[in-house]
């Protein structure tokens, strides 16, 4: 999975590359690990018909890996364009019709579309993968699960709730564009090190952002913002909300009510980039064998 964005959350985390860059090398160096946006707004930094290319093209690289995480946006990233930033129902309105204008581009017809905030003119893909484009989208209440349970394959949460999943299900289009059923999918941070303090510090320093929830982060415009809103967070607040240390039964606990609640997929994101390379000859191996014995 890559994060979509234009700004880092917080400056100490100190990057914020091109996600569709990353992932078309990450699709030429693997063949297995499935990709993802997670997630892109294809609403103001981007027009939905430049996404649809994108997605196309990498979903070409990937041999049909890729699956397209939507969003209605953070304003963090989208501020950039100077086009505004938009109360969140029209925001999901806009996904919506982002999302009829993806579906159409990808059927490889020429397409033009006048809606309330789009227009294509005389537009068509000429490179179109043989596996269709899935799509997922980012909901978190009953409004985003009406609105967009028909129109996407899968659904993007970040909280462990079984009712949210249930009803997603039940709205959901009969059918995925890749035929595996709906999905959903979620997100993990964790702090693995075999310091735990310095896991919590790191964990501190580039992820206390997570503790904000979306209804504020979603509005915030820099990451001198981000820092102001939590600056209040401490570490054992953090510590409290992301597994940290070198205990691997508290990663697979906090994986345990992802899947209770019906999750099908879960990313983990390990924090600090400068620890990947030891948390995935370290510690990777074993906490699969552990993730893998507490699903049977």
């Amino acid at each position: 999975m890559s994060s979509d964005h234009y700004f880092p959350w917080l400056s100490s985390q100190g990057h914020a590359p091109y996600a569709w860059s990353v992932l078309g090398a990450v699709a030429h160096a693997t063949e297995r690990v499935e990709l993802m946006t997670y997630v892109t707004c294809p609403t103001i930094r981007y027009h939905p018909a430049v996404v649809a290319q994108k997605a196309a093209t990498l979903q070409i690289l990937a041999d049909g890996r890729f699956t397209l995480g939507l969003g209605s946006g953070e304003n963090l990233n989208e501020h950039v364009v100077g086009a505004g930033w938009p109360a969140v129902t029209d925001r999901q309105d806009m996904l919506a019709e982002a999302i009829e204008i993806i579906r159409k581009l990808h059927t490889g017809d020429l397409v033009d579309f006048r809606g309330e905030f789009f227009q294509v003119d005389a537009a068509r893909i000429w490179d179109l993968p043989d596996q269709p484009v899935p799509i997922g989208v980012a909901v978190a209440g009953d409004s985003g699960i009406e609105t967009f349970g028909p129109l996407a394959d899968h659904l993007i949460a970040v909280e462990p709730n079984a009712d949210l999943i249930s009803a997603w299900n039940a709205q959901a289009a009969t059918g995925t564009v890749d035929g595996t059923g709906t999905r959903a999918i979620g997100q993990i941070p964790i702090s693995w090190g075999p310091d735990r303090d310095a896991a919590v510090e790191r964990a501190h320093d580039q992820f206390r952002w997570f503790a904000g929830g979306w209804d504020v982060n979603a509005d915030l415009r820099t990451t001198a913002g981000f820092a102001a809103a939590t600056q209040y967070v401490t570490p054992d607040d953090v510590a409290a909300n992301i597994a940290c240390g070198p205990d691997l039964d508290q990663i697979v606990d906090a994986v345990k009510p992802f899947r209770e609640a019906g999750f099908t997929d879960i990313a983990l994101v390990q924090i600090g980039g400068e620890t990947q390379d030891d948390f995935l000859r370290d510690a990777a191996p074993e906490l699969l064998e552990k993730l893998r014995a507490a699903s049977n």
